[in-house]
């Protein structure tokens, strides 16, 4: 295993180290005053808009698409870097650069499983940063850590599928300029193979019977950059049969190979946030003194730091051993080693997030600092793309059955 950066990655990095920089790190603040004058709160932001323009513009736009039809052309080791680059200001970085989740699961599913009508019609658009999109699988009556318990209800009636039911923490369901949903439901609900009851439809937003009852939280944050997270009631809600995508039975499959690398695109910003929590760490500690001396020679705040750098280390390695395999034997191959950084991970970087809250006190919890926002989202990250419970056991399952 070679995690060398190659020339093109280098070149890349290069320009996204200048790019955040110049621009990114400068348009944080700015964002905050400018969506304060806003009248709604899911306006575009003018600042977001022009950096889009200024990525697009500097060859930034859609790293995360391996396929080169239609994106980049990075393989995940490449992209890996980028990604953590990124990381270090996910509210905005992700967006402007158009890997932002979830248009960029979506773009990968339509790549890889839409019909070129399909294509044509959402993913160009996408791909372009014209409109956004939104995914709807969670559910709120149900475990939906487990995929299979989803109720909505999604039946053929002539040439035309009619989804019922209510999905909740719909990302980019509150965005204006998110055009479509793509949903998974049960076309088979009584069919004897779980993982073939289910199927995905796209579904315009504007689709009669799609009603958005309420924009929901995450920990108070209502999470603009990624457009929100909505609860979504489908009544009866009418689309040809020809906005399926793939096969009838096929929505468990698709979003199993959409998961892959959602899971490790949101590994490797969680490491960038960590770096960028370990900055705002060390600034503090070298800038404030208590009891006597500065923060950077008190024992405890000199552990922090130093067991937050190993643990960096460690996490980029897995990270990247992760990208190398999925490169060279694909997701399936892959498999163990996206559960294991799924695990880690997050769960670390909280940890870091949180021994930095503590050296900031007060500003720590404050909006005057990323720390809450990045706490917020690096913990949300336990549960998201499947709470940490199901990849133990998934992973545990695997390691025994080499015994029994």
């Amino acid at each position: 295993m070679d995690f060398a950066f190659d020339a093109r990655t280098e070149e890349l990095r290069a320009k996204l180290l200048a790019f955040m920089d110049e621009y990114v790190y400068p348009a944080e603040a700015v964002v905050h005053e400018q969506r304060a004058g806003l009248d709604s709160p899911w306006e575009n932001v003018p600042v977001v808009e022009e950096l889009k323009a200024e990525a697009r513009r500097q060859g930034l736009w859609n790293l995360f698409l391996p396929d080169s039809e239609h994106g980049a052309g990075l393989t995940n080791l490449q992209y890996a870097p980028l990604a953590e680059i990124m990381g270090r200001s996910p509210q905005i970085a992700p967006t402007v650069t158009n890997c932002a989740a979830p248009d960029t699961g979506n773009m990968e599913v339509l790549a890889q499983f839409g019909d070129e009508a399909q294509k044509k019609q959402w993913l160009q658009p996408l791909l372009a940063g014209e409109i956004r999109s939104a995914f709807a699988m969670t559910e709120p009556e149900v475990a939906s850590s487990d995929a299979t318990n989803i109720t909505t209800h999604i039946e053929r009636d002539g040439d035309e599928y009619v989804i019922t039911g209510r999905k909740w923490y719909i990302s980019g369901a509150m965005h204006p300029d998110c055009a479509v949903f793509i949903v998974m439901g049960k076309t088979d609900p009584d069919g004897a193979d779980i993982r073939r009851q289910q199927s995905m439809v796209l579904v315009p937003r504007d689709t009669p019977g799609v009603t958005i009852t309420r924009a929901m939280q995450v920990f108070g944050y209502e999470d603009h950059y990624h457009g929100g997270h909505a609860e979504v009631v489908f009544d009866h809600a009418r689309v040809p049969v020809a906005n399926l995508i793939g096969e009838e039975g096929g929505g468990f499959a698709i979003a199993q190979a959409r998961l892959g690398p959602g899971r490790i695109h949101h590994c490797m910003r969680l490491i960038g946030m960590a770096e960028r929590a370990i900055e705002l760490m060390c600034r503090r500690a070298v800038s404030r003194d208590a009891f006597g001396k500065a923060l950077a020679r008190q024992g405890v705040v000199q552990n922090w730091i130093a067991d937050a750098r190993v643990a960096v280390e460690q996490l980029r390695l897995l990270v990247l051993k992760t990208a190398w395999m999925m490169d060279t034997v694909g997701n399936r191959g892959a498999h163990t080693e996206i559960q294991a950084i799924k695990i880690a991970t997050p769960r670390t970087v909280v940890g870091i997030l949180d021994r930095a809250i503590q050296l900031y006190g007060a500003g720590g919890v404050s909006q005057d600092f990323p720390l809450a926002e990045l706490y917020a989202g690096a913990r949300t990250l336990m549960i998201a793309d499947g709470p940490d419970e199901v990849h133990q056991r998934s992973l545990a399952r695997r390691e025994l059955k080499k015994y029994l």
